[in-house]
């Protein structure tokens, strides 16, 4: 093998989540619904809190980022695996399953950076509430994004860079419903173990390391709110609680994926139906009806918009 890209494989065959008719069709409608309501509530968010002079504030800067970086999610992989439910043969190009690879990873990593970035806030707000305007300025919050979206890029293209001049002469079916790297990795024709190493490696080392850092974070934030116990202690559990929950839908189904030891093909489908369709549908739904203010700007906008339709 040198330099050059010595593929033959033009696309891969994609075995999908079950052969069964009967489940694809639940899975079908199941998948569709999510979708559609995790695209609303993205977008939702995300208008609220540009056009909410009350959610202008580093916390829902934050959350707004993560809304765009799950709207993305939704993208990447939902509408191509709800559309090859309809067939019976499931294929990819090889060039859409190079870019499948890049955003997967782009974004699952940056939406971990988000998750850090915002325990980071919390952190601030409740251990240090004196100087939480001055530590989470507005160019501070564009630095944490921006750090987010660099770590995510670098990572992706670190993946890439392993499989890019890979040879990929024959076998070309994935037992997966979309391109999943490790799987993508077996199908070369040549000795990868070294590189299927590196990317349990890289991505287990990324997410149990960034999982474990909020563990403690908000272990630590509990504790401040535990021991300073005043009246704004039910919100602030309640802020938490929701950051806890998402923290774990994100996080858990990545961990089993990469650090597992024995590895089962129907169930890092179903994690990876999970990460794809799942939690892009209940970070929405758990941020704003765990959240007075979300609930109240989406008030306020929906009550706005039956205003001006009847004037109209």
């Amino acid at each position: 093998m040198e330099g050059g890209n010595h593929s033959v494989v033009s696309e891969f065959v994609l075995l999908g989540l079950t052969p069964s008719w009967e489940i694809q069709l639940l899975l079908l409608v199941f998948s569709s619904v999510l979708y559609v309501a995790s695209m609303t509530g993205n977008i939702l968010i995300m208008f609220s809190v540009a056009t909410d002079p009350h959610l202008h504030t580093p916390m829902y800067f934050l959350l707004a980022s993560l809304s765009f970086i799950d709207l993305g999610v939704c993208c990447t992989g939902s509408p191509k695996m709800i559309y090859d439910l309809f067939r019976k043969r499931k294929v990819i190009s090889f060039g859409g399953c190079i870019a499948q690879i890049f955003f997967i990873h782009f974004l699952g990593v940056t939406e971990m950076m988000l998750l850090i970035a915002m325990a980071f806030d919390r952190y601030v707000a409740i251990c240090k509430p004196l100087y939480y305007l001055t530590i989470m300025s507005s160019r501070m919050c564009i630095l944490f994004t921006a750090a987010a979206w660099a770590v995510g890029i670098s990572h992706s293209l670190f993946q890439l860079a392993l499989i890019v001049n890979l040879p990929f002469c024959g076998p070309n079916i994935l037992d997966s419903f979309y391109c999943d790297l490790p799987r993508l990795l077996r199908l070369a024709c040549t000795d990868t173990y070294r590189l299927q190493f590196m990317v349990f490696a890289n991505n287990g080392l990324i997410s149990v390391v960034s999982f474990f850092a909020l563990l403690i974070g908000y272990i630590v934030i509990l504790f401040t709110v535990w021991k300073h116990s005043s009246s704004a202690s039910p919100k602030a559990l309640s802020t938490l609680s929701a950051h806890i929950t998402v923290v774990l839908l994100v996080f858990v189904p990545i961990m089993f994926i990469y650090t597992w030891p024995n590895p089962n093909s129907q169930m890092d489908k179903f994690l990876a139906l999970s990460d794809a369709v799942v939690t892009p549908f209940l970070n929405p739904v758990i941020y704003t009806f765990r959240n007075k203010e979300m609930k109240a700007a989406i008030k306020r906008y929906f009550t706005q918009l039956v205003i001006f339709r009847k004037i109209s």
